[in-house]
């Protein structure tokens, strides 16, 4: 709770947290927004693959040109500005950045970075949660071992809900469920980029003039993102994930602790202690009035009557036993909160997240039937979504990982709603992220 002083006293010594920044897209551009704000903090460089779009992304949120026309890290570095470069590895082995901020939203060249990262021995916050779904247990043994912090990042679901779920734990109390909100109808998991801005609600021409990517969001939609993030969760809490799923029953906050309780005791829960995600609508479509949506939520367990009474004194947001209580946050701010993550690492050494086991996976399931000779086109695309299950039953069905479900081609019949296997695809073996994954299953033996 000092990580503001502990900031103006890096400030005061003229030893700022020097930082690397990978990504200028709209989360980084979020990041970059607060920069400036942020005392003891210096954004040596900026790598992005279009420099031009890193300049936009600057001047959309406020910075003046002389901030970031440094024409190399050293002159930033003695300057106090920033370099805008398209080598990403400049940023990572230069000796005096000690962070990198993963933002590029691309996890199989994230991975690639956060490993460079590691071996010049740099800290990591990882923005693109994807790579951590992908292979974050390995990420965090390979950070252990090299002697830096891997973390996922603040602002994002996943670390603000191990942040709750790291206070409930710090309090006595047992972790019923945690999870984030999501709008979710069943059909929503078929959805493509030709259907997505219906299900939103948004006609095609306000997302072009917004500059939405329609893949990007359609992942957001038909479940692949919520599946990504409750693996990050389920692996750094230990949180059981469902065996077949997440359910996203429906729920207004109110209802939240009613309905996120063991199936025995009236609510959806197969057991104590599990991962779930929140739908903001009923199942036949209506809106629910005070929703969690694009918010965070843990549900814990007063185990005694004195704690149970404590609860009802306070008017705590209990179920109707009195027995479940869920504490949460309504709204996540994303980008704009990720200077928390790169404040507690470097000066307390602490992520704010990091798997801890290989616990979840998230599993290329069929949109369609697909037939032999169909290529997939991965994430949010029109032929997979991801599915989160247990690694073990992941590993039973050797089932195919959403990130490497890109490019592969289908050599068997699989039917809408399947999860595919390795078995179900060929593809290219040589590739690093390939190498990357069977590495993580070695490590993790069944």
């Amino acid at each position: 709770m000092n990580l503001h002083q502990k900031l103006l006293q890096r400030a005061r010594q003229g030893r700022p947290i020097r930082i690397g920044l990978i990504g200028a897209g709209k989360f980084g551009a979020m990041y970059l927004a607060q920069v400036p704000r942020m005392p003891g903090v210096h954004l040596v460089g900026i790598a992005d693959l279009s420099p031009a779009n890193a300049r936009a992304s600057l001047a959309r949120v406020g910075w003046a040109p002389e901030q970031s026309e440094a024409a190399s890290a050293q002159q930033a570095l003695e300057q106090g500005t920033t370099w805008i470069t398209e080598d990403w590895q400049a940023l990572v082995r230069h000796p005096q950045i000690e962070l990198i901020v993963e933002c590029t939203g691309n996890p199989l060249a994230a991975v690639d970075h956060i490993l460079d990262a590691f071996a010049h021995g740099k800290h990591v916050v990882n923005v693109t949660v994807e790579a951590d779904a992908f292979c974050g247990p390995l990420l965090a043994r390979k950070a252990q071992a090299a002697g830096v912090v891997y973390s996922l990042a603040y602002g994002d679901q996943p670390a603000m809900i191990c942040e709750l779920v790291d206070w409930a734990r710090t309090c006595g109390f047992p972790v019923v469920a945690a999870g984030r909100g999501h709008k979710w109808l069943p059909h929503f998991c078929e959805s493509t980029p030709e259907t997505v801005w219906g299900y939103y609600g948004l006609t095609p021409e306000q997302a072009q003039r917004g500059g939405l990517n329609p893949k990007m969001f359609n992942s957001f939609l038909d479940g692949s993102k919520p599946s990504i993030e409750s693996t990050a969760v389920s692996n750094a809490t230990g949180l059981a994930v469902p065996s077949n799923g997440l359910q996203y029953p429906p729920a207004s906050v109110e209802d939240i602790p009613y309905v996120t309780r063991p199936v025995g005791e009236g609510g959806v829960l197969e057991k104590k202690g599990m991962v779930e995600v929140i739908s903001s609508l009923e199942k036949d479509g209506r809106r629910i009035p005070y929703d969690i949506r694009m918010g965070v939520w843990v549900t814990v367990e007063g185990e005694t009557d004195y704690i149970r009474h404590c609860f009802e004194e306070y008017n705590a947001h209990t179920d109707p036993t009195g027995r479940y209580f869920t504490l949460y946050k309504r709204w996540h701010l994303i980008g704009l909160e990720v200077g928390m993550s790169v404040a507690s690492v470097a000066l307390r050494g602490e992520p704010t997240g990091v798997p801890q086991g290989w616990n979840a996976d998230v599993v290329a399931t069929a949109k369609r039937d697909l037939r032999p000779g169909d290529l997939l086109d991965g994430e949010g695309g029109y032929t997979v979504w991801g599915k989160l299950l247990p690694a073990a039953t992941s590993r039973q069905i050797k089932g195919l990982p959403l990130g490497l479900a890109h490019s592969a081609r289908v050599v068997r019949p699989v039917a809408k709603g399947q999860a595919l296997s390795w078995d179900d695809v060929a593809m290219d073996t040589t590739t690093h992220a390939y190498r990357v994954r069977r590495e993580m299953e070695a490590m993790f033996p069944a």
